[in-house]
């Protein structure tokens, strides 16, 4: 069983209730999606994949000390009048088009910290009965186009739940859902299988899901009917689980590179490798690295 009828996916969630322990003392009053790499913070990367894969109402399930998240993307109207008045026109524009005007933003709470799958349920009455998207900021994804985008394809072609996956190190299989699944071709897989954070032994497949996520309504039922796990957490991967026995759940390889920026290390490559496409200051970043490279005796294949 599927999703019957297709229908365009114009709904995105954006679980940013998270501490950001993994980051403190920078996560301590700032949310981590708040984090920037180069001159944008990491939502609104998330964002911009969303609008640019025909996203039009963006829903954020907050927590305490994210208000900042809101006031990006509000209207700042005494910086919107100050770069009038000094004729600043390509700061006032760009600006301005952090949210175009065609896409609306509502904000939730998350009251208690009680996992993904609570954080999604949250959504609920503002999805209603439609497929839409959750997207992860923590996971910065560059693909072209985006991968989003690309997961609505097989979303359109199959009319079922899709989430975004890719090859993994077995040794890292414990902090992944595991997918096993039935290969379709183009990247495309039918899961049988989904196992939340597997010992290696464990793990069905080399195939983690990453985070992006097209989903069913249905979805939402099969969370309410999760009993808490590890540490009282509502896991989504459990819900998913469930809800694959009753219809059909794709998973899809994205094309494109993922970069964990819920780790440090993630982040900092993230940060060096956006700096290196960058067209204001590219070639002069990548010349001051081939120095440091120099210096360390790293050697210029490091860039």
């Amino acid at each position: 069983m599927s999703i019957t009828k297709y229908q365009p996916i114009t709904k995105a969630v954006f679980p940013v209730a998270g501490l950001g322990t993994r980051f403190l003392p920078a996560t301590k009053a700032s949310p981590k999606e708040m984090l920037n790499v180069v001159d944008k913070p990491l939502i609104q990367y998330a964002v911009e994949e969303a609008i640019a894969s025909g996203i039009t109402e963006l829903i954020f399930v907050t927590g305490r000390n994210k208000r900042s998240i809101e006031d990006h993307f509000d209207k700042a109207y005494e910086l919107e009048a100050e770069l009038e008045a000094k004729n600043k026109t390509d700061l006032l524009v760009m600006v301005r088009n952090i949210k175009p005007s065609h896409v609306d933003c509502v904000y939730i709470r998350q009251s208690e910290a009680l996992g993904l799958g609570h954080a999604v349920l949250c959504a609920e009455k503002l999805v209603r009965d439609e497929p839409f998207a959750v997207i992860l900021a923590d996971d910065l994804l560059d693909g072209r186009p985006p991968v989003l985008c690309q997961m609505m394809q097989v979303h359109k072609k199959n009319h079922t739940s899709v989430l975004a996956v890719e090859k993994i190190r077995p040794e890292k299989s414990s902090s992944y859902g595991v997918i096993a699944g039935i290969d379709e071709g183009d990247g495309a897989y039918k899961i049988n299988r989904i196992i939340e954070k597997p010992q290696p032994k464990d793990a069905p497949s080399n195939l983690g899901v990453v985070g992006r996520y097209i989903l069913s309504p249905n979805i939402f039922k099969h969370i309410r009917q999760l009993k808490p796990g590890s540490g009282g957490e509502f896991q989504l991967t459990d819900a998913i689980e469930s809800l694959l026995q009753v219809e059909k759940v794709m998973a899809y390889e994205f094309k494109g590179i993922r970069y964990d920026c819920g780790d440090k290390l993630g982040y900092l490559k993230a940060t060096v490798e956006f700096a290196l496409k960058h067209p204001e200051f590219s070639m002069e970043f990548k010349s001051y690295l081939m120095g440091l490279a120099n210096k360390f005796g790293i050697g210029s294949r490091a860039v």
